[in-house]
């Protein structure tokens, strides 16, 4: 694989990643079936998907260079941020837009 090849599939994973506790309200971890989760829930998932996005940027790394750049602290603030910038469409659509949209129904 090559180094473009990894950064893109990196990022689409982390964009889809970064949204999916969000969306599906109804679902932990994909395949757990839930009738409602909570803030807390959804956002210990969210968690839980960036350390999973950390540990695929890790291995496609070490794939396509052959070493793993040592990094601060300064990369671990701006990628967590950056996380947090690609999980905010998926937390407008479950804390906004859906209710508005359930308001409009009705």
């Amino acid at each position: 694989m090559s180094l473009d090849q990894a950064v893109w599939l990196l990022l689409i994973t982390a964009i889809v990643l970064a949204n999916v506790p969000w969306i599906l309200s109804n679902r932990i971890f994909v395949f757990i079936k839930v009738p409602n989760k909570s803030f807390m829930i959804n956002l210990l998932e969210w968690l839980l998907y960036f350390i999973l996005t950390g540990i695929l940027a890790y291995l496609l790394e070490n794939k396509s260079m052959g070493h793993v750049q040592a990094q601060g602290w300064e990369f671990y603030t701006v990628t967590f941020f950056m996380f947090v910038i690609f999980a905010f469409p998926g937390f407008i659509y479950r804390y906004n837009l859906k209710n508005f949209l359930n308001s409009k129904k009705v």
